[in-house]
């Protein structure tokens, strides 16, 4: 049996968070002995972990090891993992955290293997304290045997940012676990009042820069100069909610968009919805579109995101889509295919460290 340690920072709201719990509750664990390393207790969803799943917790680190180099970080930083054997396989897949790097790069393993959920070169354009978090971590990069990205269109980006042209880069998507998303949409009644007479489209994820709600809101204003009857309905919380909300009354769009905060069940939402729209600057791979998918909305996405979604049909011109979109018959997707090859990948990446 092999076995597979997995440091993440916690189970808070995020993508992240989202991909590592749909990933920990697919695995075989007849094949694979997986302890779950995390850096602390917060916990969004109601989650329901496979008993044979193994959950320890590092000791607190402090703030400050964010803000030295990273070879001074892993030198001070020590974490007991006495008694805990050789792994096959340690994975950073956080990427982000100097605790889940440290403890990924130290516990004892055969191979050692970090996860990049995001196109960091864009990222260091865009965000100020990435660039600045970046600076005192990227010194981690050279200890790790090889890199996953989400999806292929990160591998060049993060090449270029990082130095890294010698190690291996496996490409393994975000599972999606259809199951819940179907279960929960006909276990959980959702008491949203909806306007059946009109379209209604429906957003997810967090409010902040990357994700482009602003973009979405100027679109989406230009599309209401051209039709009264439709409606947008925003999943998620986030930064930039109150400039977001003072956009819509500028955009005199305010009695036409609805910010709905976090909700631990949206697939409920999305399936009353009529479609699915996203204009994100940019993304890992994004992790909305497919749940979309598997609720089986038409998609509304800008054209910028087909690199990050293998099969996506991206518009070129947001607003005018909106403008022309009708009612259409909803197509489920199981993606059955889809999560078997990426259970397939992780575990040839776990046998690969023989």
């Amino acid at each position: 049996m092999k076995k597979i340690a997995i440091f993440q920072s916690e189970l808070g709201v995020g993508g992240i968070q989202k991909s590592i719990v749909n990933l920990l509750k697919s695995i075989d664990y007849d094949k694979f002995q997986v302890d779950l390393y995390l850096s602390r207790k917060d916990r969004f969803w109601d989650i329901t972990f496979p008993e044979k799943l193994n959950i320890y917790y590092l000791k607190p680190t402090p703030k400050l090891y964010s803000f030295l180099p990273f070879e001074l970080a892993m030198r001070l930083l020590k974490y007991d993992f006495e008694g805990r054997g050789e792994y096959d396989l340690a994975v950073d897949f956080n990427s982000y955290q100097v605790s889940c790097a440290v403890g990924a790069l130290t516990i004892p393993a055969k191979r050692r293997v970090m996860w990049i959920h995001n196109n960091v070169q864009i990222k260091l354009e865009n965000e100020w304290k990435y660039r600045v978090l970046w600076n005192f971590f990227k010194g981690k990069f050279k200890y790790y045997d090889g890199f996953v990205p989400v999806s292929r269109a990160l591998e060049a980006p993060f090449g270029k940012m990082s130095g890294v042209q010698d190690k291996p880069f496996t490409v393994i998507e975000n599972l999606i676990d259809v199951k819940e998303i179907r279960e929960k949409m006909a276990d959980e009644p959702e008491a949203l009042e909806l306007d059946e007479t009109c379209l209604n489209f429906v957003a997810l994820g967090r409010l902040c820069h990357q994700k482009g709600y602003d973009i979405m809101l100027d679109e989406f204003a230009k599309a209401c100069e051209k039709r009264d009857d439709i409606r947008l309905y925003i999943i998620g919380g986030g930064p930039d909610r109150e400039a977001l909300e003072q956009q819509c009354v500028s955009l005199n769009i305010a009695d036409k968009v609805c910010f709905l905060g976090h909700r631990e069940n949206p697939y409920a939402i999305m399936a009353r919805m009529d479609a699915f729209i996203s204009t994100s600057r940019y993304e890992g791979q994004p992790l909305n579109i497919m749940e979309a998918m598997a609720v089986g909305l038409p998609l509304y996405c800008a054209k910028n995101l087909e690199k990050y979604t293998d099969g996506l049909e991206g518009r070129e011109d947001i607003a005018k889509a909106i403008v022309e979109a009708k009612k259409v018959e909803k197509k489920p997707d199981d993606l059955m295919e889809y999560n078997k090859r990426i259970l397939d990948n992780i575990a040839k990446l776990a046998e690969s460290a023989e």
